[in-house]
This record gives C-alpha cells, sequence and structure tokens, in this order.
C-alpha cells in the first residue's frame, strides 16, 4: 500500500468534517508538508516518517464530527465493525501454526478488574482432567467420564456418558460462510440474537484453540448486523483497543448488558472483552503446572 492508498483507506474510514473545522487543519497541512520533504537533486522524496506525518495532517482535516453531534453516543469509533473484525481475521490467519501434542493442557488466564482471576487447564484431546480453579474438569475416556464437584460423595467420581471435549479445535470450519453456520446451528443459539453469537466468539477465542484458517473464519463470519465499533476501550487489564459491540435482543432487561469484544487497535489480535483479559494463553505439559 502506498501513501495514496493509506491516506484513501483512512479517509474513507472517518468520513468528512464539517467546513468550521477544517480552517485549522488546512493551515497545518502545507506546514506539514513543507517540514517533511527534502530536496535530492532533480526530484523529491518523503523523509522517513513523513507519509505518518502527512496522513495525521489529513486525518485532522477529514476528522469526524464529535460522535455526540451525529447522535450515536460517545465513543463510537471512526472505524467499521466490518473493517475491524476482518482485519482480526487476517491477523489470526497470520499466527504461527504449533500444533500442541494430545497429551497436554491448554492453560489460559483471564484477568478482571478489582484484580480478580481465572485459571484454566483444559486437556488438548479432552480425554484428561483438567482444571478450573480448584475444581477437576472431567476427561472424557472410551465415552465415559467421571463427575465431579457435585456436593454428594455418593455420585463425587461416578461415571457418565460423554463425549470428549478437547481444547484445541481441529474440526471447525475455515471459511466464513461454514462458520456462520456453526454459530448458528449451537445449542440455544439464534440467528437474530446477536449477543448470544457474540458469547460463542468468545468462548472459542478465549478458552479454546482453533487453527488459523478456523480463527480467521470465526472473526470473518461475525460480520452480523447491529455490531458497532467502539474507540478508546480498554480491556479487563486495562489494555487499550478498540470495541466490537454485539447488541443485546429487543426486549431484553433494561440491566441487560451488549457484550464488547476487545481487539488491539494496531495490531487486531483479540485481547478479551471489556470486563476481561486473556492475559496467557499456552500450552503445558501437567494439569498442575503454570506457565
Amino acid at each position: 500500500m502506498d501513501d495514496l492508498d493509506l491516506i484513501r483507506d483512512r479517509a474513507e474510514a472517518v468520513g468528512l468534517a464539517p467546513a468550521e473545522q477544517l480552517a485549522p487543519a488546512r493551515e497545518r497541512l502545507p506546514a506539514a508538508a513543507r517540514g517533511e520533504r527534502r530536496r535530492r537533486p532533480g526530484r523529491w522524496f518523503w523523509a522517513a516518517g513523513a507519509s505518518a506525518g502527512l496522513a495525521a495532517a489529513i486525518t485532522a482535516v477529514v476528522a469526524l464530527t464529535p460522535a455526540d453531534q451525529v447522535g450515536i453516543g460517545g465513543g463510537v469509533a471512526h472505524a467499521d465493525p466490518v473493517k475491524v473484525l476482518t482485519e482480526a481475521a487476517s491477523t489470526a490467519l497470520k499466527e504461527p501454526v504449533q500444533p500442541p501434542r494430545p497429551d497436554q493442557f491448554l492453560s489460559v488466564r483471564t484477568e478482571y478488574p478489582a484484580h480478580r482471576t481465572r485459571e484454566i487447564r483444559r486437556s488438548v484431546d479432552g480425554t484428561r482432567d483438567g482444571l478450573v480453579r480448584d475444581i477437576k474438569l472431567p476427561g472424557c475416556r472410551n465415552g465415559k467420564a467421571p463427575m465431579y464437584g457435585t456436593n454428594d460423595p455418593r455420585e463425587e467420581g461416578t461415571l457418565e456418558d460423554c463425549r470428549p471435549s478437547p481444547a484445541y479445535r481441529t474440526d471447525l470450519p475455515t471459511t466464513a460462510d461454514a462458520m456462520l453456520a456453526y454459530l448458528t446451528s449451537r445449542p440455544g443459539s439464534q440467528r437474530d440474537n446477536a449477543n448470544a453469537m457474540g458469547k460463542d466468539v468468545y468462548s472459542l477465542a478465549a478458552e479454546q484453540v482453533l487453527t488459523p484458517a478456523s480463527y480467521a473464519a470465526l472473526f470473518a463470519a461475525a460480520k452480523v448486523p447491529g455490531l458497532q465499533a467502539l474507540d478508546h476501550v480498554t480491556d479487563g487489564a486495562g489494555r487499550p483497543g478498540v470495541g466490537i459491540t454485539w447488541p443485546v435482543p429487543a426486549g431484553s432487561s433494561p440491566k441487560a448488558k451488549p457484550l464488547v469484544l476487545v481487539f488491539d487497535a494496531n495490531t487486531h489480535q483479540f485481547l478479551g472483552t471489556d470486563d476481561s483479559a486473556v492475559t496467557v494463553k499456552t500450552f503445558v505439559g501437567e494439569v498442575g503446572r503454570r506457565p
């Protein structure tokens, strides 16, 4: 992408400001251009960092009217939510492929406000007992799984029918359309309930590991009506990013809150939500081992 493409994309993303906001920026633009060009015999060239400086000046010219003046609420991002999710899909597709061993465990640490944390160890192939806090997560072996945390000594450890629930998912779709069909076919899901779909996306992105192609499909499939992008949000650990809101369905309780997934504003990597942050996600060899 050259400088003009960079500027054009930025302009399309943020739109035009009203005339009264343009004058100060117009005055700065020529100065920015003059200060960031150097002379070579027979030609002009941009000094290092000049395109960023000029793009910033032009961004000031095309900056949106403040959100609260156009009736969409404070903090609404200039970016299109579809574009943010597309960039997240592109980032996911570039992640290195390092398949874990079947006998390993996925270790995830999630942080919340007020210094609260959640740690979970999940079996890579779903056949070994995992751990969440101090409660065992039963593995499924030969179609049977032990019952844990029943608060009834007579039932503790007894076997029940099961299917393995692996932490490493190689069975998920790798195209956006197929992933959308998968998300809407899950038990309790509804095609017109964006919030429910957002929770499924979070669950898959936070405490499971997908192949890069499936991660990309997961974010690319999330182009559903009603999503909004939010600037200047932070995840549960205070890391800044861009948020994507998943609205609650019509008729929900007034106390119901939209789910907000947070992505790094520059790399578009998934961070968590506005009240949670995935800070550790790795594989370990033992269920009780800390990464």
